[in-house]
């Protein structure tokens, strides 16, 4: 496998952006080729099968959509509260929402994975790694909520994420206002 991680990068980052554009159909490894604007045959010398080009792209979509360090050190010396929480709920939907490309491409995956059952697992594995990860940061952070509201949370966020970033019910609603209701009604 060749090891030039900012090519490495800007390849998943052209899958991703073909999958949000095409579809998973659209993902092949010569639609990246050309999408990235490289000679035929490279994406294949950095991820050998579609697996391992999956695979890559879960890592990047993690990379692209995580929180930066300064916007958590931003928030490190506040005191934990559900405002707070609250402002953590809100950064997460405005990465999700301005990466809108890469939270369209994991929607492409999580949708093939009803699909293919080898993908399902990965998917799983990773969707369980990114939970237990809330989870532990929630508890470190010593934030309102335990594992069920961070569960509930990920079924809401995906939700308002999914209508936000196709056809919103309420468009004229502002996004910030559903997060502090969702807080407000699902924080103990």
């Amino acid at each position: 496998m060749a090891k030039n991680e900012a090519r490495r990068n800007a390849l998943a980052d052209a899958g991703i952006a073909v999958l949000a554009a095409e579809g998973s159909r659209g993902l092949t490894h010569r639609a990246i080729d050309e999408r990235a604007g490289v000679p035929v045959g490279t994406t294949s010398n950095y991820f050998r099968s579609r697996d391992a080009l999956i695979a890559g792209l879960f890592e990047r979509i993690g990379a692209r959509l995580g929180p930066t360090s300064e916007d958590l050190a931003a928030r490190a010396s506040e005191k934990p509260s559900r405002a707070l929480f609250a402002d953590y709920m809100r950064d997460i939907v405005r990465r999700l929402s301005t990466e809108r490309e890469v939270t369209l491409a994991l929607f492409e995956l999580r949708l093939e994975s009803a699909r293919r059952p080898e993908l399902a697992e990965t998917m799983a594995a990773w969707q369980r790694a990114a939970f237990e990860g809330d989870i532990a940061f929630n508890q470190a952070a010593g934030l309102p909520g335990g594992r069920r509201e961070i569960a509930l949370f990920h079924y809401a966020l995906d939700g308002l994420l999914l209508d936000r970033l196709t056809s919103p019910i309420d468009p004229d609603t502002p996004t910030d206002d559903v997060v502090d209701a969702l807080v407000e009604g699902l924080l103990p």
